[in-house]
């Protein structure tokens, strides 16, 4: 091992399993600097705004303290001041690795934004969908009936998922040996009734009015999704998320136990027989899925957030855990300014010490707008001083 290794290689020996000279330190920042008005750079040689324009546009602003010195400074350069390393270029960059084409013959998009609502319709020669969203958040799903079910996956049908060579090279570039990229895409087939095509309520009568027509319709969308994999795991993203945004509260542990772990074993062996690595973003209550969390083989699990936010203590974490990574850690509300700066002092050692090396050490799961942004420098520092090795 060098002397000194660079955040980059630290991230990838944790995922390897080999030793580090440090833990990383990933606090995931944008929320906090899209949510204070800080406009954003892109890198040089990217020029699609989309995804600053949607961040912008979907993270309500707020008035938080802002240190001088971030004053007109890209997220990259923050990073480098807080001595931390940056995740996901989505997020920290405003590139997006993969991206989704509709067939415009097949499918007709049509989006209307009016005072932060959007209205978004697909027409098709099947029907059409209407869905609409309030700050990125659904007012009204797209899929409503078994008819819509239909008729979403012709839409899928006429989808293609792409790999952006370009876009790699510019994010992989502005990352330099600050990390390597990591990348989320579209949620398993269950994730993805719940949060994006029906809503939990509609998924879960679906479930039991329906059982034909919905299982037909969660085959189909896994049978995209295999199409996506071939993608994903040809590109040369070694870290891959599943941005599930699990919670007990939603995924019930008999949902958690059908549905979503046979698809993630599915997926997770694809991945592991590909030399890559593979996360799952799981922020809500986990208390009813701690005996399942390593079900599926995950390297890692991001964002579990422990008490006094989450419903676990760091305990239970890591006796559910195991010697399975740990990726944050700290709960988000610790950054806040009305709360002690002893309390996440101790907070931030009490993780280091249960986890590590297991450990890519972040904010479960974002800093909030309202964080008081100079505590992250704070845990910089304890990282800084803290031996893994030791």
């Amino acid at each position: 091992m060098s002397a000194t290794l660079s955040m980059r290689e630290r991230v990838l020996r944790t995922f390897q399993r080999q030793a580090v000279d440090r833990i990383v330190w990933q606090p995931r920042i944008y929320y906090w600097y899209y949510g204070n008005r800080l406009e954003n750079k892109l890198p040089d040689g990217y020029e699609d705004r989309g995804l600053l324009e949607a961040f912008q546009e979907t993270i309500q602003a707020h008035d938080g303290q802002v240190p001088e010195r971030y004053v007109g400074k890209s997220m990259l350069e923050i990073y480098d001041d807080l001595a931390a390393s940056p995740r996901y270029p989505q997020e920290v960059l405003g590139v997006s690795l993969f991206r989704m084409e509709i067939d415009s013959k097949r499918v007709k998009r049509i989006t209307r934004v009016d005072k932060g609502e959007r209205t978004t319709t697909h027409e098709t020669a099947w029907g059409t969908l209407r869905e609409v969203t309030r700050h990125g958040y659904h007012t009204e799903y797209p899929v409503k009936t078994p008819h819509d079910m239909r008729v979403m996956r012709h839409i899928l049908d006429s989808t293609e998922f792409l790999y952006d060579a370009h876009a790699f090279a510019v994010a992989d570039g502005a990352f330099g040996e600050r990390g390597p990229l990591y990348s989320f895409y579209p949620r398993s087939p269950l994730q993805r009734l719940i949060i994006s095509y029906m809503g939990l309520e509609n998924t879960i009568y679906a479930l039991i009015d329906y059982p034909r027509q919905i299982h037909d319709f969660l085959k189909a969308i896994e049978e995209w999704d295999d199409k996506m994999y071939e993608v994903l795991l040809s590109s040369p993203l070694q870290i891959l998320n599943f941005g599930e945004n699990i919670d007990a509260n939603v995924d019930s542990p008999r949902l958690f136990e059908e549905y979503l772990i046979p698809y993630y074993k599915k997926r997770v062996a694809q991945i592991h027989q590909r030399g890559k690595f593979c996360t799952i973003h799981m922020d809500g209550s986990l208390r009813p899925l701690l005996h399942l969390i390593n079900e599926a083989g995950f390297d890692g699990i991001e964002a579990a957030t422990p008490l006094p936010q989450g419903d676990v203590t760091l305990e239970e974490l890591k006796e559910a855990f195991g010697d399975t990574i740990l990726i944050d850690g700290i709960p988000a509300i610790l950054f806040l300014p009305d709360q002690p700066r002893a309390t996440l002092e101790s907070f931030a050692v009490k993780v280091l010490e249960i986890f590590s090396p297991n450990l890519i050490l972040g904010v479960s799961d974002e800093v909030p707008p309202t964080a008081d942004i100079n505590k992250v420098k704070i845990v910089s520092q304890i990282v800084e001083s803290f031996d893994p090795r030791e």
